[in-house]
């Protein structure tokens, strides 16, 4: 990748990814592994020399947020998280009100590393709680039970000054009602933030292949739309707007991390399979690190990076993906933004007869030159995008 041609100026977001779980997820496609045994102070070495090597391919910038996704962050030592953080403290400015998270799981021997997680500098911390009651988090293939969960809450929330957990709703054999008080309960607990994910079902996971046989059923179109019409309303009435299509905070507490991705505006990648977008004289920059997690510390300590592929997106390619992407968030996409990403306007790629129809049925607004998809539109937002791009 030539330094010269990478635009220098503009903040950029770090995610690292930490690819090991305790097990695995039967709903979950995300690249994550079970290993017996992990060597410790290989991993950090390895994420620490991959941090090298791209400093040194992106010198002068500021970082905005950091976020360690898996897998199972919380599997790594504070002091993992700690000599990362140093890193890269080290090798770029920090912004002062730079955002760290967290991705945790409510287990007892984890939750008792929060304070460690805090002391190392992360600042806000995203727990995957999934559900509130014992049956479905054992469909779910959790391996906490409610009760954890509980305490799990309210160790984060005395350690972190913001906090995010995450729920799964239309659930195989979850009604409305009990959507409406699993929902109840969880804003019982004051969240600044929530993510409320509609089960869906990817190919390559257990419940693909059970949903496949028949042997998994999930609540009808109807029952799934109607779960996510009392999601946004019951989460307002409790102040959480839903600024994403599946993320719902209070003003100030919004994802500064994820926000930038919805935004296009430039990351990077660290860690088996992790993604980097950076913006170029030409295009946007597409990095993509090896999978496998062995393959990725075989080649960080022979080539100290971990880099399967590097592709400049143009074209109609990086008009998808910034449509797509810029779409998810309730304040929509401005022209503005979009022509600086894609350098094309509205006009040269919104086919003109689709956009009509859309207006008209209340799906999107076009409105001071920003597109914004409707809370009826969210509900629907791949079939709204692809018209977009028909």
């Amino acid at each position: 990748m030539a330094v010269s041609k990478v635009h220098r100026a503009q903040p950029f977001a770090v995610y690292l990814h930490w690819p090991f779980c305790l097990a695995k997820c039967p709903y979950c496609d995300f690249n994550s592994h079970v290993r017996d045994g992990i060597d410790q102070d290989a991993w950090r070495r390895a994420l620490l020399d991959e941090l090298d090597r791209a400093a040194e391919r992106l010198p002068g910038r500021e970082v905005s947020s950091i976020f360690f996704g898996g897998g199972t962050p919380s599997l790594m030592p504070p002091e993992t998280v700690g000599a990362v953080l140093e890193r890269i403290a080290a090798r770029w400015s920090m912004d002062p009100e730079v955002e760290i998270t967290l991705e945790a799981n409510p287990t007892s021997v984890e939750a008792g590393r929060f304070r460690g997680y805090a002391a190392a500098g992360v600042n806000r911390l995203s727990l995957g709680v999934q559900a509130l009651n014992d049956k479905d988090l054992k469909r779910l293939g959790r391996n906490h039970d409610a009760d954890e969960a509980m305490a799990a809450l309210n160790m984060a929330r005395q350690t972190f000054a913001r906090c995010n957990f995450d729920l799964i709703y239309a659930r195989a054999g979850q009604t409305l009602p009990d959507w409406q008080t699993e929902l109840t309960e969880a804003l019982a607990f004051d969240p600044t933030h929530l993510s409320l994910y509609q089960l869906t079902i990817e190919r390559g996971t257990q419940f693909f292949e059970r949903w496949k046989q028949g042997d998994l059923v999930l609540p009808e179109e109807e029952l799934a739309t109607d779960m996510f019409d009392l999601t946004n309303a019951t989460c307002a009435a409790q102040g959480l707007q839903a600024y994403e299509v599946s993320n719902y905070a209070r003003p100030g507490f919004e994802s500064r991390h994820n926000t930038s991705y919805w935004q296009s505006d430039p990351y990077i990648g660290i860690g088996p399979g992790a993604h980097g977008r950076l913006g170029t004289g030409t295009g946007r920059l597409a990095t993509t690190r090896l999978r496998s997690p062995e393959k990725w510390l075989a080649r960080i300590k022979a080539q100290d990076h971990g880099v399967e592929s590097v592709e400049t997106l143009s074209g109609d390619v990086l008009v998808a993906e910034v449509l797509m992407m810029g779409l998810r968030l309730a304040t929509g996409l401005s022209e503005t933004r979009f022509r600086d990403v894609t350098g094309k306007s509205f006009a040269e790629i919104l086919p003109t007869d689709e956009l009509t129809d859309l207006m008209e049925g209340g799906f999107v607004t076009l409105d001071q030159n920003v597109l914004a998809v409707t809370s009826k539109g969210r509900n629907v937002l791949n079939a709204v995008t692809e018209k977009l791009l028909a």
